[in-house]
């Protein structure tokens, strides 16, 4: 069988200077607009919370109101600091929040409310701990000061969702023209239920593990890949060492390293001994302004 590419620290610096340059350009040139946009729309949202509830004084009363619009408890969550993820907030508080559920179970709301208060930012609402009205300088620093946090927050979650996406894009286009076939996506526990030689699908459960995209390769081993967008060297241990890597090794011990290429289409920025401590634990690395050496490398297991 043909081993998967491995490639020596200066080829990883190389291409992780190309890949870095490319991130910058696209950052530089990513519109404004879109996080005026969202500054704007959550502008809105905090003002209309505070009137809501009377600049957090009449929070109880108001609770249902707000939990259950979904607008609303979007800015709820970021009256915390720092904020109170859907998730967390749902277990911290141990409720459901559906709005059907919410409205049948008035200790449930108050334990949701309870976890916010708790963790309000007292620096952006220095009023309610000091139990008065806001000055409307301290009111208008706290609607733009929520408004900029949760617009950097939707604009960084967009980033990384359109990155992904479209790095999952290129991958699947490039298996097309090499002409394999996309299948339907299903739960591969063993090698016999992956893609067949030539054909290839999308985010499956591989193991105890998901990937991104399963490709069958010519010489019957199975390619579990990874699309990895970093948008900083710190974020690209947690992308890549601690995902990435850690999945590598899930999959090797799963299905054995004859039977199994787990594999990572990297953009963005990253460290070059991130990159050769991921390598070293069994990821092969591809870039995706390199996607061509992918490509070659799949039809090489036609020999193997």
């Amino acid at each position: 069988m043909i081993a998967p590419p491995r490639w020596a620290e200066e080829q990883l610096r190389v291409e992780r200077d190309r890949a870095q340059e490319i991130f910058r350009q696209e950052r530089i040139q990513e519109p404004l607009e879109d996080y005026l946009e969202a500054f704007d729309q959550y502008q809105g949202a905090v003002e209309e919370l505070l009137e809501t509830t009377i600049d957090l004084s009449t929070l109880d009363e108001s609770a249902l109101s707000v939990l259950t619009n979904p607008v609303l408890i979007e800015v709820f969550r970021y009256l915390a600091g720092p904020p109170v993820s859907k998730d967390d907030l749902k277990i911290l508080s141990d409720a459901v929040l559906s709005p059907g559920r919410l409205k049948n179970n008035p200790e449930m709301v108050r334990r949701v409310v309870e976890v916010v208060r708790v963790g309000l930012d007292r620096r952006r609402f220095p009023w309610v701990a000091e139990r008065r009205e806001p000055t409307e300088s301290e009111r208008s620093a706290a609607v733009l000061a929520s408004a900029a946090l949760m617009a950097t927050s939707r604009v960084g979650t967009a980033r990384r969702n359109v990155g992904k996406e479209r790095q999952e894009g290129l991958v699947r286009a490039a298996l097309i023209a090499m002409e394999m076939q996309q299948v339907p996506t299903r739960e591969i526990k063993t090698i016999s239920q992956a893609p067949r030689p030539g054909e290839f699908c999308l985010e499956s459960l591989l193991g105890k593990r998901k990937a991104d995209l399963v490709v069958g390769l010519y010489d019957h081993r199975i390619m579990a890949m990874e699309c990895k967008v970093s948008n900083s060297s710190t974020n690209s241990v947690k992308r890549l060492n601690n995902d990435a890597a850690a999945k590598a090794e899930s999959w090797l011990d799963d299905f054995g390293r004859a039977n199994i290429v787990p594999t990572a289409v990297l953009s963005g920025v990253y460290k070059t001994h991130n990159l050769i401590n991921a390598q070293e634990r069994g990821l092969t690395l591809f870039w995706a302004h390199e996607i061509g050496s992918m490509v070659e490398w799949i039809r090489t297991t036609r020999r193997g």
